[in-house]
């Protein structure tokens, strides 16, 4: 059951929230890879807060639709008293004192949290995969890497043990695991949601976002962050809406199976009434050339010192990414991100006339666990692989929702303008409908 339906049994006096946390308590006590995809479950904290949502429902004073509905949550969301560790040896034993803001606001709404789940390390790989923690389960492969840095929100859900989790996205991070798993994902616009209380990687690019089984229950999660009024999502159709497939750089060098699946999920869309275009964006290509200057320098000027202090209890595939960024002088990276914000507007201006850019989530599979560990030209090649089509979404500063094929693993992304993530739902529900 999604996340909303959960929420309408339990204001239909079907579902008992704390009958609801225990039974996902005791699914996750009794899978044989809750380990791999849970760092730690907070139950006390849980059935306080289910039994608190119980109460609510037998009054008829239900906050809202999600009020008594479990979740799980990222490794780098504080929670008051429970360990937060960013899936890093360098933060083992942080215990922050309280709960990041999104999470207080997301518990004044009535959700109940089940626990934080694993990730890659400091949220600086795609992958997923994590030797120092744990590396959690791909749902249709169990070979392959999960997607990241969101790697055990993805596979909480996926494998049951979550109707929803909270993600973040810097580079790609809700949108891979999310089209890896056939989830939903919903990357929001950077400063939509509040940072604080949120371990960081790159300030300016991390956002918050949820990863779940529909666009309702997306929707539904950043409204539930940030204490807003529900978006409205009925009758939204496709008929008419402008959908622009963006020819550049995305759709080179696609495996077979997400060229598969994309191209079959533009046909369902054209036949539900949506207007289909290519197009070239050039300014695309100078954007991303700019990223390995802007992320790896504010990712290493965040956490360089640290690092430096114990550099052997990172997993050198990361400790090499986070390294790249030592030597940018500040120079480029002012000059960087005065060309960045000049090609944001440029990206504005051309794509002004569409509902949506559209893309393949990904360009390739779920790499193979085992191989990326042992070669690391491998790890490499894939990892900025599978981040490139989502890096666009961040370069440019976009909202954007991934959204299942239904081919196995690929997704089709759906990018718009900062700050329209209600029309961007509302359109990706229609959407959801013609994809099946």
């Amino acid at each position: 059951m999604t996340a909303a339906d959960l929420g309408r049994g339990i204001g239909a006096g079907k579902i008992n929230p704390m009958e609801l946390t225990e039974a996902f308590l005791d699914a996750i006590e009794r899978h044989p890879d809750a380990n791999r995809i849970y760092s730690r479950t907070t139950p006390r904290r849980a059935r306080s807060m289910s039994i608190a949502a119980a109460d609510r429902a037998k009054a008829g004073h239900r906050i809202g639709l999600l009020d008594g509905v479990p979740i799980s949550w990222k490794d780098l969301f504080d929670a008051s008293g429970a360990p937060c560790e960013a899936g890093t040896a360098l933060l083992k034993g942080r215990v922050p004192e309280v709960d990041a803001e999104v999470l207080t606001t997301a518990t004044a709404q009535g959700l109940v949290c089940l626990g934080k789940t694993h990730m890659s390390e400091l949220a600086f790989s795609g992958l997923g995969l994590n030797p120092i923690t744990a590396t959690p389960p791909n749902v249709n492969d169990p070979e392959a890497v999960p997607g990241g840095s969101s790697s055990g929100c993805a596979a909480s859900i996926a494998f049951g043990l979550a109707p929803a989790g909270i993600g973040s996205d810097t580079g790609g991070s809700v949108r891979i695991p999310a089209a890896w798993n056939d989830l939903v994902g919903l990357k929001t616009t950077p400063g939509r949601l509040s940072l604080k209380g949120v371990v960081p990687l790159c300030a300016r690019f991390d956002t918050v976002g949820p990863l779940a089984r529909s666009v309702e229950d997306c929707a539904l999660l950043l409204s539930a962050m940030e204490g807003s009024k529900p978006i409205d999502l009925a009758g939204a159709s496709l008929k008419g809406a402008r959908l622009l497939v963006l020819d550049t750089m995305a759709m080179d060098t696609l495996r077979q199976e997400p060229e598969r699946g994309f191209d079959g999920a533009v046909d369902r869309l054209a036949r539900a009434g949506a207007k289909i275009e290519i197009g070239k964006i050039p300014e695309v290509v100078e954007a991303m050339d700019l990223a390995g200057i802007t992320f790896t320098a504010e990712a290493y000027g965040t956490w360089g010192k640290l690092i430096e202090t114990a550099p052997e209890k990172m997993f050198p595939r990361i400790l090499e990414r986070f390294r790249t960024g030592a030597t940018v002088s500040a120079a480029d990276f002012v000059a960087a991100w005065q060309r960045l914000d000049a090609l944001r507007l440029i990206w504005a201006r051309k794509t002004a006339g569409y509902d949506a850019v559209i893309l393949p989530t990904s360009p390739i599979l779920p790499p193979n666990a085992q191989r990326l560990l042992d070669d690391q030209d491998y790890f490499v090649t894939e990892n900025l692989l599978a981040l490139r089509n989502t890096r666009i979404g961040n370069m440019f500063g976009l909202c954007g929702v991934t959204l299942p094929t239904g081919q196995p693993s690929c997704g089709i992304t759906f990018l718009a303008g900062p700050g329209q993530e209600e029309r961007l739902l509302r359109l990706c529900s229609a959407a959801e409908r013609a994809l099946g």
